[in-house]
């Protein structure tokens, strides 16, 4: 007769019979090559996390080097289903032409998704009260801010989601207005538009 430590670890109970269940609940990961400001406002989203998995992580990187590395965090993490979605997250600012638009376009080539903001992602709190057609920098885009809310803008704030949460379908319904005057062949010269609204409404699907 076997000596009881020999025994199966099974039978002793020393070993967990249950077999890991993959998590069936999609997941969103959001990367951004903001410091901030940027998941400062997408992490205030009340998501539901009964029926979603977020993450958000920002990466010191260009828009091009942003969205390849998405591509190897994706792979490392396994957001590789199809319900799963990786959203790179970053400005025009001071890069070229040619690498804002490689990174645009390019990342759709590998299954990735853009919320891109030209020139800035201030922009994208300016739609909430005004439409905004003509090319603005990103100090007037603060200073614009400043006076709609009635208070000095402050960047990497942690309250501009619950601060402009009521207004927040007329910021997509001038979104989708400014994008739909440009073809998108080339988004570096689309001053101003932004995408920011594609991963809002995908966040508010999941919303509690």
């Amino acid at each position: 007769m076997a000596r009881q430590r020999d025994r199966d670890p099974y039978e002793r109970g020393y070993v967990d019979r249950r077999v890991a269940v993959r998590d069936p609940r999609p997941r969103i990961l959001i990367l951004s090559s903001g410091e901030r400001t940027e998941l400062n406002y997408f992490n205030e989203f009340p998501l539901d996390r009964d029926r979603v998995t977020p993450r958000t992580e920002s990466i010191n990187a260009s828009p091009g080097d942003l969205v390849r590395e998405a591509e190897v965090f994706r792979r490392r993490t396994g957001h590789t289903r199809p319900r799963d979605q990786v959203w790179c997250v970053f400005d025009r600012d001071e890069f070229t032409a040619e690498e804002y638009n490689e990174a645009v376009q390019g990342a759709a080539g590998r299954g990735l998704r853009v919320a891109y903001s030209n020139e800035a992602f201030e922009l994208w709190y300016l739609l909430h009260f005004d439409y905004v057609d003509a090319a603005i920098s990103r100090a007037d885009l603060c200073e614009k801010l400043s006076v709609r809310l009635g208070r000095l803008y402050r960047k990497n704030g942690a309250t501009m989601y619950v601060d402009l949460r009521d207004r927040q379908a007329r910021a997509i319904a001038n979104a989708e207005r400014l994008l739909a005057q440009y073809d998108g062949r080339n988004p570096a010269a689309e001053n101003p538009s932004t995408t920011v609204h594609l991963l809002v409404q995908a966040l508010n699907r999941f919303l509690v």
